[in-house]
């Protein structure tokens, strides 16, 4: 029985010791995608820059980074890497979330770019499209595949057809986006609403690093541009599949843009007010603490080794098909 008596009050100053212990653990806010903060300064390979407020990046922006692999043309070997880009939720809210939710989803993982036009934009986002056996067999259905979910045309006169800008495919109804998608590998404004009369193509965000990897994609060999030569192009170009697949290996969400640092460094002012002498008081608190937790701990070890020969052991008994969409781009306006 003092064994039994023993064994709680030690579990007792146990319990009192973990409430006033101090414990390292991880910050119990958000630890989701959007509390990483990401620094602009590490973007080096941007598109050709426009004066439109799509040049600027900011604060809080959704950053997507999208794993590439293609082969830049004959007899040369794969290429990889990845493309990362602002999504502008500020004036995109529907279409942006409509991407966000898709690449949770891992729609777009494992699939391909489906259509490549040089000097014009890089097709992709469809979910049927990915290898059935060997390249370039796939699904019937590629090009022309999506999840069933059409989003409104979302148009801004803050955004649009720049250099590296991404934005939604469709078919011949405004209002018929869904998952797929394009980056134009150049400024693409005949695509813009207020150059054509079908009420145009709505962007949503921008490359901000890896667009000579657009570039290399946009030059690879195609179905209906075969040499993969810059100085060589198919006026007539318009639906051309990569001859080597080029693969969309992975889609993430990786964090926000923040130049501001406000997720990278915090609240300076707050780290400013506290002084020395708060600082080294803190350290002797939790000095104390830890020294008492010690002590705890000798104390309970000892009663543990001494009463436990008193007491023999107790007898403890052991007693889980969706539509689809054609979704092209019309380069010319009709």
């Amino acid at each position: 029985m003092k064994g039994r008596l023993a064994i709680l009050l030690v579990l007792n100053l146990l319990c009192m010791t973990a409430g006033v212990a101090p414990i390292a653990q991880a910050d119990t806010g958000n630890t989701g995608w959007r509390n990483v903060g990401i620094d602009p300064e590490m973007w080096l390979d941007g598109p050709e820059p426009e004066d439109t407020p799509m040049k600027d990046t900011y604060q809080g922006n959704a950053i997507v980074e999208i794993e590439v692999s293609y082969v830049p043309g004959h007899l040369t070997s794969r290429a990889y890497g990845v493309v990362v880009i602002e999504l502008f939720e500020q004036w995109a809210p529907i279409t942006t979330e409509n991407m966000i939710t898709n690449v949770e989803d891992g729609i777009y993982d494992g699939i391909f770019f489906h259509r490549v036009i040089d000097d014009f934009v890089v097709q992709g986002g469809d979910p049927t499209c990915s290898r059935v056996g060997a390249y370039p067999l796939t699904s019937p259905q590629c090009g022309s595949g999506g999840t069933g979910n059409t989003i409104p045309l979302e148009l801004d006169p803050n955004l649009s057809h720049v250099d590296g800008a991404i934005g939604m495919a469709r078919s011949q109804d405004p209002d018929s986006a869904d998952a797929q998608w394009y980056i134009a590998e150049t400024e693409a404004h005949n695509l813009d609403p207020e150059n054509r009369d079908d009420e145009g193509y709505a962007t949503f965000g921008i490359v901000r690093d890896g667009m000579s990897l657009v570039r290399g994609i946009a030059l690879t060999p195609t179905s209906d541009d075969p040499t993969g030569d810059e100085q060589i192009q198919n006026p007539a170009s318009s639906a051309g599949r990569p001859i080597y697949e080029a693969e969309i290996i992975s889609v993430r969400m990786t964090g926000v843009s923040d130049p501001d640092g406000t997720l990278r460094f915090g609240d300076l002012l707050d780290e400013d007010t506290t002084t020395w002498f708060s600082s080294l008081s803190d350290a002797f608190a939790v000095i104390g603490l830890s020294m008492g937790a010690v002590g705890v701990l000798a104390v309970a070890g000892f009663l543990v080794f001494y009463v436990g020969r008193i007491d023999p052991p107790l007898n403890i008994k052991p007693e889980r098909e969706p539509p689809t969409v054609d979704a092209v781009l019309i380069e010319e306006p009709s």
